[in-house]
């Protein structure tokens, strides 16, 4: 953190940020109600002026930071070769703006809520000589397969509102217990989020929540169970398996979604996780053009269909 006061230049890349986004980034370890109240103070100026939370950042500005003090924080930690080989491995696609990179099941997309090392903060350390990497959308941690990660604000920014315009096609592969109905294909039912006093997160169909849209199509069914593929409309939180349960099919495996009586047989089975996999992206480029990945379906998710009973 600066001992004085520092003056930073806004480069192409945080131009059109929001300045409170922008600092809640620089200065990380600050409390958000911190940094608004030095901004209502006057103590951040753009340009030598006073400006307001929201105001967005133009190339060039010229941005005053005061000194500010921050809590000591213990050593970041540091992912070992072999999860930093695997992540190197599990990159699906890359150029100068992007890549898509296929997470595994069971890595958080962020650290946080106890979790020290999620997937960005191990990208940034596996590549510590980009000096910007930032998650363009996110998934569930059990879910595994497909996520974008911008390597400019620019590609951020114009990802962002190809997803807001509903332009990216995100497409998943998910095991839904039990007979899927014959002719359930577009679920458009609105959802709403919570958050428990434990600070977990529950999501609902409620007519007061926000518009949400997934389209299933059938794969394979089997005695106690359908493949599916979901094609998501909307990115709402636990969409996917929010909708199945909606339908009567939750998804295999989902501990907060499911029906315990299948997750425990299935678990016997050898599925040790929710069959929810991110199998495809395709959006246009920021520099132009078509881009398509796909992730091949994961060993475990293929060895507990070859398990099922048809």
């Amino acid at each position: 953190m600066p001992p004085s006061v520092q003056i930073v230049m806004i480069s192409s890349d945080n131009a059109g940020q929001r300045l409170d986004n922008f600092l809640f980034t620089a200065l990380k370890g600050v409390p958000k109600s911190r940094i608004y109240r030095i901004i209502r103070k006057g103590e951040i100026r753009v340009n030598k002026s006073r400006v307001k939370p929201e105001y967005k950042l133009i190339e060039g500005d010229q941005l005053r930071v005061p000194p500010i003090r921050i809590a000591e924080r213990g050593p970041s930690a540091v992912p070992s070769q072999n999860f930093q080989d695997s992540l190197e491995a599990a990159i699906l696609y890359e150029d100068e703006l992007l890549l898509v990179i296929n997470k595994p099941s069971g890595l958080a997309v962020h650290g946080g809520s106890g979790i020290s090392l999620g997937l960005i903060e191990a990208l940034r350390a596996v590549r510590s000589n980009v000096a910007y990497l930032e998650l363009v959308h996110r998934i569930d941690r059990e879910t595994s397969g497909c996520i974008i990660i911008a390597k400019k604000r620019s590609a951020l920014r114009f990802l962002q509102d190809e997803m807001r315009a509903r332009k990216i096609l995100k497409v998943y592969h998910a095991l839904a217990s039990g007979r899927w109905p014959r002719g359930r294909r577009r679920i458009d039912v609105p959802l709403l989020a919570s958050v428990q006093k434990s600070g977990e997160k529950i999501v609902r169909v409620d007519p007061e929540g926000k518009s949400s849209v997934t389209n299933f199509s059938v794969i394979q069914r089997f005695n106690c169970a359908t493949l599916m593929e979901a094609k998501l409309e909307t990115g709402r939180t636990h969409q996917i398996r929010v909708h199945s349960q909606f339908v009567g099919c939750p998804l295999a495996g989902d501990v907060k979604y499911g029906c315990d009586a299948y997750n425990s047989a299935a678990k016997k089975s050898g599925l040790g996780r929710m069959f929810l996999h991110a199998s495809k992206v395709q959006f246009s480029s920021p520099s132009g053009g078509k881009i398509a990945v796909e992730a091949p379906m994961p060993s475990d998710l293929c060895s507990y269909l070859k398990n099922l009973d048809t």
